[in-house]
């Protein structure tokens, strides 16, 4: 839950994010290099507590800070968290909570194909940011890639051939351009 504060004429924010604890190092980075970044590049500041990760600073920043914390919990490198730093970017989280451990493998094979080959290839025709992590499916890019993703994403996950799925991508970018 995010705190809100006023302080002069801003908007300040605190918020614990939680993230696996097997991600924390990859945060925090070799000898704290990643969460300088993330500060740097945000303003906000954070702090590792036994509750999770503590970020605070301005209310938009902090909002930044949080995306690509929640990013890199979710399986993404740093480098490509960081592309949340990108104006109109976003990250969107499937969640497959709930389904048995053999449903969520078979389902994740679908989404990340032989050899990754299916994941590569929504990347590629929806201009998204895919992971695959824990029994989340992640999603970055400006909102009208996350959409697009999303979509095939939920339609894989519904049992529709790969095919099928990029083929709809294909109709559905080749009609946007005339938007």
């Amino acid at each position: 839950m995010t705190e809100y504060r006023v302080v002069g004429e801003r908007l300040w924010a605190s918020e614990l994010v939680k993230i696996p604890e097997e991600r924390l190092g990859v945060v925090i980075g070799k000898k704290g290099e990643i969460k300088r970044e993330i500060e740097r590049h945000t303003g906000a500041k954070i702090k590792v507590t036994q509750e999770g990760i503590q970020i605070e600073g301005l209310a938009e920043r902090v909002e930044v800070a949080k995306a690509i914390v929640k990013a890199i919990g979710r399986g993404f490198s740093p480098e490509r968290a960081f592309n949340l730093l990108k104006p109109g970017w976003k990250l969107e989280i499937i969640s497959l909570k709930g389904e048995t451990p053999k449903t969520i493998k078979r389902l994740f094979g679908r989404v990340i194909g032989r050899k990754g080959t299916a994941r590569l290839q929504l990347e590629k025709l929806t201009g998204s940011l895919i992971s695959v992590y824990g029994s989340t499916v992640a999603i970055i890019g400006d909102e009208q890639a996350v959409s697009r993703a999303y979509r095939a994403v939920q339609d894989l996950l519904e049992g529709k051939s790969h095919e099928r799925v990029y083929r709809q991508l294909k109709k559905r970018i080749f009609f946007e351009t005339f938007e």
